[in-house]
């Protein structure tokens, strides 16, 4: 009696190993689950036992599948059938085919969310796959000291197989009481702008921007850049991006004083983002602009933040921003250095 009920206990659990996909290791160990992709060099599978884990294509001896998967044979052409391997070949059933390539020779291979998802990215509308963040953070002090600082930001990107749009906005504004009761303005700025980035290879790509910045405790009305150039991604996979930029790009400054400047200005840095955990990033910007009307005159510009999500939809950041101009006008200081934190509310327009 005791043998039966074991039986029916435990055989649910065998069950679910027959009928999942499974992957067999070249050192002889077997996961089972769920395949999910395999995209260039990696396989991503989703365990019974270990959750969503990224394999090593090299190290995968056998591949099968229970349900249908889309296979991407050299050629470029798409095969919708089950896998099993063979004498080191992938094997895709399909009900009228069977398909044989080697193993080393599979382009891709996804299932069927991922094939969905592959097929939205490749004629997507241009009011889709926008994804971004509003970031807002209040500070306010009363007593001895009577102040209130405002920071916003917004940022919005879309990235497809081919390119990639950003679009930004950032304010802040702060006022505080003077000894003689009066409130005035401490801190007054705005920056904002666009990038588009076209690749040309799986590394290099051709990057155009166009910035606008406001800035009332550096007179200046109005800074406006727009400017292109090469990038090349040195780092790019699951948890890190580091791209190198460089190019040359037009700057009309104009002050309150009155002075306007115009430039031709040539500019390099990186960008740099890191998965820390599951729950935290980082990321890193630098632009040097050495300008090349006024010799030996330059702006630097220098980001650091880090996001730790709280939910689906909200996180919490934390950005250190410095602006450096080597030639600011007369009266005023090189570095405006600003120090944010607050809350983030992520949002997302994938569907078609």
């Amino acid at each position: 009696m005791i043998s039966r009920k074991l039986s029916i206990a435990i055989l649910p659990f065998f069950v679910c190993l027959v009928w999942a996909d499974q992957v067999t290791l070249k050192n002889g160990d077997r996961v089972s689950g769920k395949i999910l992709k395999k995209d260039g060099a990696s396989l991503a599978f989703k365990s019974s036992v270990f959750g969503e884990v990224t394999i090593p294509w090299e190290k995968v001896e056998q591949v099968t599948s229970d349900e249908e998967v889309t296979v991407v044979l050299p050629d470029g052409k798409s095969v919708l059938g089950k896998v099993d391997t063979q004498d080191n070949k992938l094997e895709v059933t399909t009900p009228t085919t069977r398909e044989s390539v080697p193993f080393a020779s599979v382009s891709a291979i996804r299932n069927t969310d991922e094939q969905k998802a592959f097929e939205r990215l490749q004629h997507p509308s241009i009011f889709n796959l926008w994804t971004g963040y509003a970031d807002l953070g209040v500070s306010l002090a009363r007593g001895n000291a009577d102040t209130t600082t405002i920071n916003s930001a917004m940022n919005a990107s879309r990235v497809t197989r081919t390119d990639k749009t950003i679009a930004y906005f950032n304010q802040i504004y702060a006022t505080g009481k003077l000894v003689d009761g009066t409130t005035a303005s401490t801190a007054q700025a705005i920056l904002g702008g666009w990038a588009y980035d076209k690749n040309l290879s799986p590394r290099l790509f051709v990057n155009i921007f166009n910035n606008y910045e406001y800035d009332k405790f550096q007179d200046l009305d109005l800074r406006f850049v727009i400017g292109g150039g090469l990038g090349y991604s040195v780092i790019k996979n699951e948890r890190t991006r580091l791209d190198l930029l460089g190019g040359a790009n037009y700057n009309r400054e104009t002050y309150s004083t009155p002075l306007t400047r115009n430039s031709a200005e040539l500019f390099f840095g990186d960008t740099l983002t890191h998965k820390i955990s599951k729950a935290t990033s980082l990321t890193q910007a630098l632009r040097i602009f050495p300008n090349m009307t006024d010799l030996g005159q330059y702006r630097i510009n220098f980001e650091f933040g880090t996001v730790t999500t709280l939910t689906k939809l909200l996180a919490w950041q934390l950005t250190f921003s410095d602006r450096y101009q080597s030639n600011p006008v007369e009266g005023r200081k090189n570095n405006d250095i600003l120090f944010t934190t607050g809350i983030r509310v992520n949002f997302s327009r994938i569907k078609q």
